[in-house]
């Protein structure tokens, strides 16, 4: 498998096992409102920051485009994060939510990873 493709992957699953902790338990989340029906909850956010951690560890230098905390600077990668498709799904205890996370290079989409925490793909 493409090294790339190997460490979205593992951000992906850690990124999951914050999902995890909180499905179902929205009542215990703080949550607010980005737009109109678009919510962001500290679910959203911490999972964004694991993925961003995993990340940078094994490329430091790349940019990133989170939906939550906007633009890293970096060199010609860009990693372009949602670390939770699917909030309103989500915050309701739908099963229909993932991960996604994929890879630019100079503009050119290079790879993507979708990751499903409740099916484990």
């Amino acid at each position: 498998m493409n090294p790339m493709v190997t460490i979205a992957v593992r951000a992906a699953r850690e990124a999951s096992k914050v999902l995890l902790r909180y499905y179902e338990r929205a009542d215990v989340l703080n949550i607010s409102e980005k737009g109109r029906n678009e919510f962001v909850s500290e679910v959203d956010r911490n999972a964004e920051q694991v993925i961003i951690e995993v990340l940078r560890e094994k490329y430091p230098n790349h940019a990133i485009l989170a939906e939550e905390s906007g633009k890293h600077a970096g060199d010609d990668y860009q990693w372009v994060i949602d670390p939770l498709d699917g909030t309103t799904n989500y915050l309701h205890g739908f099963p229909q939510f993932a991960i996604s996370i994929a890879m630019k290079h100079k503009g050119r989409l290079e790879l993507g990873v979708i990751y499903d925490p409740l099916r484990d793909e």
